[in-house]
């Protein structure tokens, strides 16, 4: 029986040399040492031997099986990274190829896409672009742009104002965090108007110039969010009359909401405009009646006929009395100035009702739009 074990070891080491894959060397694992294979049977037959064979047979069998579990191990780990090297050489990704299947680009957000189309109107029409700050000083958002002391956008229940670092810290007196008094002189911008002088500061007449940007006010409901964007113009220039302004904001409504459009002015009052308005466009969905053609009363305008877009005016001449430069005398040029909402616009134009949908991300909603 011993003489058998030795055939059966020395068969078994060869076949384990010569397998070429991790799949042989199961079959062959089965073969030599699965539950019907014969080594293990010979093991199990011991007890049957007599007793001075029992001791040699089990050790030799027991030595057999043990050194083809080691070899089959061993040769197991050898096949498994030759194998992994081989998939790794044939299933190589071309990170540069397209994924598959093709994913789509992405598009721009309703938002972006309508401050652009506002962007390039106005540049057509031969305004620059500018920037400013989002972080404003009471100077530059209120004070000169001739807000009264009591102007009811000065408070806090109305703009957001910074605190600046050192104002806050432990109070040594009381020994807790408290805050001190301080200064109230920097907001977040409510509107992109301070770049009315900072425009003007920077660069002498003639000043053509639209400013996009964000915006923030104390305000969260279907038409308000607390940041929203706004696009503000100003022209700076001598003869500069309404009948321009008019003329400007009739080019951009028919630019945006189709050629038929047209605009009125209706009387307001804004601190840094005089003459002030408010600036309508004929409704694009009933061209201007009032009503749809199966007769009901228009959705969007709610039967007016018209749709307020912005307001706007003459430059203040007091405006330009903020800005440390002689040529910027109202004795020698004029100005006109407007201010409308990036999402007032994309809301009209594509009839969209809640405000918060915009910043809600949404996917079913932002897809809509192409």
């Amino acid at each position: 029986m011993i003489e058998r074990i030795d055939e059966l070891r020395s068969e078994a080491e060869a076949a384990i040399a010569a397998a070429d894959s991790t799949a042989a060397l199961e079959e062959l694992r089965v073969r030599y040492l699965g539950r019907k294979a014969e080594l293990p049977n010979l093991l199990r037959g011991v007890a049957q031997l007599p007793p001075e064979q029992r001791g040699q047979v089990g050790r030799a069998a027991n030595q057999a099986r043990q050194a083809l579990e080691g070899l089959i191990e061993t040769r197991t780990d050898e096949l498994e990274a030759s194998e992994l090297d081989t998939r790794l050489a044939q299933d190589r990704i071309d990170l540069t190829l397209p994924g598959e299947p093709p994913q789509p680009i992405g598009r721009l957000h309703l938002l972006t896409a309508t401050w652009r189309e506002l962007e390039d109107v106005f540049v057509g029409l031969g305004f620059t672009v500018v920037e400013g700050p989002e972080v404003e000083t009471v100077h530059y958002n209120f004070d000169a742009l001739n807000h009264s002391a009591t102007h009811p956008a000065r408070d806090r229940t109305d703009t957001f104002y910074i605190r600046p670092p050192e104002a806050s810290g432990r109070s040594q007196d009381a020994g807790l965090d408290a805050p001190r008094s301080y200064p109230s002189d920097v907001v977040l911008r409510t509107h992109t108007s301070p770049m009315q002088i900072r425009a003007m500061e920077a660069h002498p007449p003639p000043l053509y110039v639209v400013i996009p940007g964000r915006t923030y006010r104390r305000d969260n409901d279907a038409t308000h969010t607390p940041m929203f964007h706004q696009v503000e113009g100003l022209a700076v220039d001598e003869d500069i009359t309404l009948a321009d302004l008019k003329g400007t904001l009739l080019a951009f409504a028919r630019a945006v909401f189709g050629a038929e459009r047209d605009v009125r002015l209706r009387p307001h009052f804004f601190p840094f405009t005089e003459p002030s308005v408010e600036v309508d466009v004929s409704c694009f969905q009933c061209n201007g009646t009032g009503y749809l053609k199966d007769g009901s009363r228009c959705n969007i305008c709610k039967g007016e006929g018209w749709l307020e877009i912005l307001g706007a005016g003459e430059v203040d001449p007091n405006v330009y009395s903020y800005v440390d430069d002689d040529r910027y005398d109202p004795e020698k040029v004029q100005g006109f100035a407007w201010g409308l909402g990036i999402e007032r616009v994309a809301m009209l134009k594509h009839g969209v009702t809640d405000l918060r949908l915009f910043y809600d991300n949404d996917l079913r909603f932002l897809e809509q739009f192409g």
